[in-house]
């Protein structure tokens, strides 16, 4: 299975020159936490940073800056992480380790946006397995009992 079958595809996008203030609302309108920072082309967007709703507390509200007056692009300085969509899920959390980071852009082979992929879409991923080896005991007895009467 790869980062491209689980990713979430709708993704909510804003330009570096959006306000602070704008991409909050988006957060606010579509019940996320974070906004995807793109450059638009003919062929595609292509992921430049993340802003998140801790950024826009710490770095914002609690420095009194006013949330119209700044850019998104001012406040995502740090290089983005991506992952290609064809990318197991394994590297895919290897990757998020070694950056630090809790969401990474989801991209095809030109580095053009697929999706976003975030810690806990892995996790779901994760735990059903996790949670069908820990009933196999339970059905082995099970079946150990209507088999062996």
């Amino acid at each position: 299975m790869t980062i491209g079958d689980f990713c979430v595809r709708n993704v909510v996008c804003v330009t570096r020159d959006a306000t602070v203030h704008e991409a909050a609302g988006l957060m606010r309108q579509h019940h996320v936490g974070n906004v995807l920072v793109v450059d638009e082309g003919p062929d595609g967007r292509i992921p430049v940073g993340i802003l998140t709703d801790r950024d826009v507390v710490i770095e914002v509200v609690a420095a009194g800056v006013d949330a119209r007056s700044i850019t998104v692009g001012e406040l995502t300085q740090r290089p983005v992480t991506t992952v290609r969509e064809d990318t197991g899920y394994a590297e895919a959390v290897r990757l998020m380790s070694a950056n630090g980071v809790r969401r990474m852009p989801v991209v095809d082979a030109k580095g053009f946006l697929v999706g976003i992929i975030a810690a806990d879409d892995i996790l779901h991923q994760l735990v059903a397995p996790l949670v069908a080896l820990s009933d196999l005991a339970v059905r082995g007895r099970h079946f150990e009992m209507q088999t062996r009467r």
